[in-house]
C-alpha cells in the first residue's frame, strides 16, 4: 500500500505538512507541559486526572487560535487510540479474563446491540431519522473507563470488577464502530441495506478484526519477542504491532485486492494486545518485559493526557446552550439505557453461571461507571453533512459532546463516592497492618542486600559493613518476630500469604521455562508441555483461592 492510499485512508498523516511540522510540534509540546504540570497539581486535590485535563482543555477552548492543533476523528482513531488500547490488555490475564468471558462478550456485543436501538429509538422522538438515531445511539454506546480504571488502581478495588469494567469497554469499543459504520451506510444507501446484509456485515467486520489481531500478534510473540533477545527491537516491534494490527485491519482489502472489504482495527489491537500480554511477555527475557512496562507506562500517559485535553478543546460551549433539550434527551437515554443493560445482562448471566454471578454492588459501580469518552468523540467528529445533512451532522455532535461532558465531569467525580459507600475499596486494618510489615521487612532485607553489594563490590570496608549489618540483622529479626505475632493473632492471613506466594512461584516458573525455550535449551514441544502443566497447576490454584474469597465472604455477611 503506498504514501498516497494511505493518506487517503487516513488524512491525518497529511495534517502535519499542511498545517506545519514545526507548529504542529510546538503545539505537542505545549500540550505536554500543560499535561505534567496538571498531574503535579491534582496530587494536591482530591480530583481525578482525565477530569482535570478535560476541564483545562475546556478553558483553553476559549483561546481557538492559541493551539491550532486541529482534531480530527482520524487523529483519534488512528493514532491516539491504538496505543491506549494495546496498553490495556497488555496487562489483562488471560486465564481471569476467560473466568468473566461470557459477561464480558454478552455486554460488550449484546449490550451495545440493545444499547444502540434503545438510545437510537429515544432520540429518534426529536425528529431525527432511524438511520441518524441508531448512528448516534451506536457511537454513544462505546464506554471509556480510564478514569474509573485510575481510581480503581489506587483504592485497591478487586480485581474481577476492573476486569469486567475493562474488559466491556475493549470490545464494546470495536463493536459499537462496526454498528456505528453500519448504520452511516444505511443512511448512505437510503433503504437498500437490509438486515441481514447488516448482520452479515457485523460478524464479518468484528470476527475478522479479531482474526488479524490473533495472527499478528501470534507472530510477533512465538518468532519475534521469543526468538530475538534485543529489548530496543522488542519494543519497536510491539509499537508497530499496536499501530499496524489497526491499518492492516482497517485496509485489509487493499492490501488482498479487494475493493471495499475492511475489518474492525479497534479489535484487531485488542486480540494483538492480548496475544503479546498473554504469550509474548513469556517469551521474552525480565530486561525486555522491564522494558515494554515501562515503555507502554510511559506512552499511556501520554496519549491518555493528549486524548482529554483534546476533548475539552474540541467541545464547543457557546454550542451547548442552544440544544440543551436534545443534550438532555441523549443523557437520559444513556443512563436509562445503562441501567437496563447492566441489571438485565448481569441477571441474565447470574441464571446461566449462579455460583459466579457479578455481585450487585459490582454492578452499580459498572453501571454510573460506564462514562463515554475518545471513542465517541472521534465517531462525532467522523459524521459528515452528506451523509445525514449539516443540520442533523451537527446536533448529533453536539448531543455526543453533552454526553461526554456530562459522564466526564459528573460522573466521573462521583465515582470515588459511589466505590466508597459500597465498601469496594475497604481493606480490614489486619490486612492493612499486614501490608505495612511486610513492606517494612522487605525494605530491611533490600538495604542489608546492597550492604553486601557494596561490600563484596570493594566499596565498603569490613568494619563498616560489620556495624551496619549487625544494625540491619537485628532490625530484620524484630521486623520477622513483629510479623509472626501478627499472623498468631490473625491466622486466617497466614494461608493468604501463602496462596500469593504460590500464585507467584508460579508466575516464576513460568518465566523461566520461557526463559529456557527463548534460549534453545528446550524444544518448543517441551515447552508448550510445561507451560500446560503449570496452567493446570495456576488453574487449581485459582479453585483454592475462589473458594477461600465465598467463605471470607459468606463469613463477612453472617457477621454483618
Amino acid at each position: 500500500m503506498d504514501i498516497a492510499v494511505l493518506a487517503e485512508q487516513f488524512p491525518i498523516f497529511l495534517q502535519a505538512e499542511e498545517g506545519g511540522l514545526v507548529q504542529q510540534e510546538l503545539s505537542f509540546m505545549i500540550l505536554l507541559f500543560i499535561a505534567a504540570m496538571v498531574a503535579i497539581v491534582v496530587r494536591r486535590i482530591r480530583l481525578p486526572y482525565t477530569v482535570a485535563l478535560v476541564l483545562v482543555g475546556l478553558v483553553l477552548s476559549f483561546f481557538p487560535n492559541f493551539l491550532g492543533f486541529s482534531v480530527s476523528s482520524d487523529l483519534i482513531l488512528a493514532i491516539l487510540v491504538p496505543p491506549l488500547v494495546f496498553e490495556a490488555t497488555l496487562h489483562i490475564p488471560w486465564r481471569k479474563l476467560k473466568k468473566d468471558l461470557l459477561p464480558v462478550l454478552l455486554l460488550a456485543f449484546g449490550g451495545t446491540l440493545v444499547g444502540t436501538f434503545l438510545v437510537g429509538g429515544l432520540v429518534h422522538f426529536l425528529g431525527i431519522s432511524w438511520a441518524a438515531a441508531l448512528a448516534f445511539g451506536a457511537l454513544i454506546s462505546a464506554t471509556d473507563p480510564v478514569a474509573v480504571i485510575a481510581f480503581f488502581r489506587s483504592l485497591g478495588v478487586s480485581k474481577r470488577l476492573t476486569i469486567l469494567v475493562e474488559g466491556e469497554s475493549l470490545f464494546n469499543d470495536g463493536v459499537a464502530i462496526v454498528i456505528f459504520n453500519l448504520a452511516l451506510a444505511a443512511g448512505t444507501l437510503s433503504g437498500s441495506f437490509g438486515l441481514g446484509e447488516a448482520l452479515q456485515s457485523f460478524f464479518i467486520v468484528a470476527f475478522g478484526g479479531v482474526a488479524v489481531g490473533i495472527t499478528l500478534g501470534y507472530v510477533v510473540s512465538y518468532i519475534i519477542l521469543k526468538n530475538v533477545d534485543d529489548h530496543l527491537i522488542e519494543t519497536a516491534t510491539t509499537v508497530a504491532l499496536a499501530f499496524g494490527s489497526f491499518v492492516v485491519a482497517e485496509s485489509f482489502g487493499q492490501f488482498i485486492g479487494v475493493e471495499g472489504l475492511h475489518f474492525s482495527g479497534i479489535l484487531a489491537v485488542v486480540a494483538a494486545g492480548l496475544m503479546v500480554g498473554n504469550i509474548g511477555f513469556q517469551n521474552t527475557s525480565p530486561t525486555t518485559k522491564l522494558t515494554l512496562d515501562n515503555f507502554w507506562e510511559f506512552l499511556s500517559f501520554v496519549v491518555n493526557s493528549l486524548v482529554f485535553l483534546l476533548i475539552g478543546l474540541e467541545i464547543e460551549l457557546t454550542q451547548l446552550r442552544p440544544n440543551i433539550i436534545p443534550i438532555v434527551v441523549a443523557v437520559l437515554a444513556i443512563i436509562l439505557s445503562r441501567g437496563l443493560i447492566i441489571y438485565t445482562f448481569s441477571w441474565v448471566y447470574g441464571r446461566i453461571q449462579p455460583r459466579n454471578r457479578i455481585p450487585f454492588n459490582f454492578q452499580h459501580v459498572m453501571y454510573w461507571g460506564g462514562l463515554r469518552g475518545a471513542i465517541s468523540l472521534a465517531l462525532a467528529l467522523s459524521i459528515e453533512d452528506a451523509v445525514f445533512g449539516p443540520e442533523v451532522a451537527l446536533e448529533l455532535r453536539v448531543m455526543t459532546f453533552g454526553v461526554v461532558l456530562f459522564t466526564l465531569l459528573f460522573q466521573g467525580m462521583t465515582i470515588e463516592k459511589i466505590i466508597n459507600r459500597l465498601k469496594l475499596a475497604e481493606v480490614p486494618p489486619q490486612r492493612v497492618e499486614l501490608q505495612r510489615r511486610q513492606a517494612t521487612l522487605s525494605a530491611k532485607w533490600a538495604g542489608k542486600h546492597e550492604l553486601d553489594r557494596l561490600r563484596d563490590d570493594g566499596i565498603l570496608f569490613k568494619d563498616i559493613w560489620d556495624s551496619m549489618g549487625q544494625v540491619y540483622d537485628e532490625e530484620i529479626q524484630a521486623k520477622k518476630a513483629d510479623l509472626r505475632a501478627h499472623l498468631q493473632d490473625f491466622p486466617e492471613l497466614e494461608l493468604d500469604m501463602y496462596l500469593q506466594a504460590r500464585e507467584d512461584a508460579l508466575s516464576a516458573e513460568r518465566s523461566a521455562v520461557g526463559e529456557a525455550s527463548r534460549r534453545g535449551f528446550i524444544s518448543n514441544e517441551v515447552h508448550d508441555e510445561l507451560i500446560v502443566e503449570l496452567n493446570n497447576r495456576a488453574a487449581a490454584l485459582e479453585i483454592i483461592m475462589k473458594n477461600r474469597t465465598r467463605g471470607v465472604e459468606k463469613w463477612e455477611r453472617e457477621n454483618e
